[in-house]
């Protein structure tokens, strides 16, 4: 028999920014959405990040910039990731981020992004389409 394990979505705030509601938001609705969630909380580096992605084995890792500093902020985690070898994981980043700052953020090595205007189900639906790993596994 065949059952569908779930998607383990790892958030995080990176740096000095404070501002976690929209990350403790998120984190609640994709938990309601069926994912299992880690969220790490305020003050991370990069580094811490990208640990943790690989010790909770997480599908995703979202990030969440709400003080402007997006770009230097995913071109470090993306580093970060690759150099702890869960470069695959998919990253995503949302928050205060210019629709400027979309394609080159993408070239930086991010998935998704989503602005202030996005849904919880525009980040669900993404996730679930995007997961790089397949989910199915044999009981």
């Amino acid at each position: 028999m065949e059952r569908r394990s779930r998607i383990r979505a790892l958030i995080a705030k990176v740096g000095l920014d404070a501002h976690d509601r929209g990350a403790k938001l998120l984190a609640m609705a994709l938990r309601n959405a069926g994912m299992e969630v880690i969220y790490t909380g305020l003050r991370n580096t990069p580094e811490m990040v990208a640990q943790a992605v690989l010790q909770e084995n997480a599908d995703v890792v979202g990030i969440s910039s709400l003080a402007g500093a997006h770009m230097e902020t995913a071109r470090m985690v993306s580093e970060a990731l690759k150099k702890n070898g869960v470069g695959d994981v998919l990253f995503l980043m949302g928050g205060i981020i210019p629709k400027k700052d979309f394609e080159p953020l993408k070239k930086l090595g991010v998935h998704g992004i989503f602005s202030v205007h996005s849904t919880f189900e525009d980040i669900i639906s993404f996730i679930r389409e995007n997961v790089p790993r397949a989910k199915e596994i044999s009981t």
